[in-house]
């Protein structure tokens, strides 16, 4: 079993209606939805192009899946969750947008948005007391893809190399596109879906705490929270 700590709008948000209609399931209830009809490729090939998020769920990644450290449990991981959401004022970025990040779709943050940096970076540090260390064949498998000198100390340290300066915001649409043309009829059709919520400023007010109930299974959600905290007090603290 793995948790997360993720970005997700409440179930009822548009946002997250859209993106659960997009990857065809919902993380909350775990039901399977149908796919949008998408021109130019067939339904199998768009739930091919989209099954690596959908086990994951429409969500940006904060803290990355982990397993419990000993010692433990989910009440206490629950409980700082609680905590964290409560102590966390929210925010307002300036929007999203549908970008290629790499290999793949995502929707991505216009503009820069240093207080999403900053949430990703306080729940890394925050949540690390409760991340069990990876074990050789993770560690492997992430080096693998090719990091550099400090993705690699990330690693090491952190469970993940994509931390701190290396993090990028993302909600990710697809799994890898290695076709120029399917990416691009992609790119459109993810245009065009989530017209309605992209470049206009969005509130960050929410966090979700997903879990992995075993390796390889669809992840859902545990508890999705309201940010409640104050502008004043730091995000970056521990739990």
């Amino acid at each position: 079993m793995r948790y997360a700590l993720y970005y997700t709008a409440p179930h009822d948000d548009g946002l997250t209606r859209s993106g659960a209609a997009w990857l065809g399931r919902d993380a909350v209830s775990g039901v399977a939805l149908p796919l949008p009809p998408i021109h130019g490729l067939t339904a199998d090939r768009v739930a091919e192009l989209t099954a690596e998020p959908r086990r994951y769920g429409f969500h940006a990644t904060l803290k990355p899946p982990f397993a419990l450290a000993e010692g433990s449990t989910e009440a206490q991981l629950r409980q700082a969750f609680a905590s964290f959401a409560a102590r966390t004022a929210p925010f307002e970025i300036p929007g999203l947008a549908v970008s290629r990040l790499g290999s793949f779709l995502a929707l991505t943050p216009v503009a820069s948005a240093p207080a999403l940096d900053a949430l990703a970076a306080g729940c890394v540090r925050a949540f690390e007391p409760f991340r069990a260390p990876l074990s050789d064949a993770d560690i492997a498998r992430r080096r693998a893809s090719g990091l550099s000198p400090r993705q690699d100390d990330y690693l090491r340290a952190w469970g993940y190399p994509y931390v701190f300066e290396d993090f990028r915001f993302h909600m990710t649409l697809s799994g890898r596109l290695e076709d120029p043309g399917e990416a691009a009829v992609l790119h459109v059709a993810a245009d065009r879906h989530f017209a309605a919520l992209t470049g206009r400023p969005r509130t960050i007010d929410s966090l979700g705490l997903f879990v992995e109930p075993e390796r390889g299974a669809p992840f859902r959600v545990l508890e999705i929270l309201s940010l409640t905290g104050s502008a004043d007090a730091p995000v970056d603290s521990n739990a």
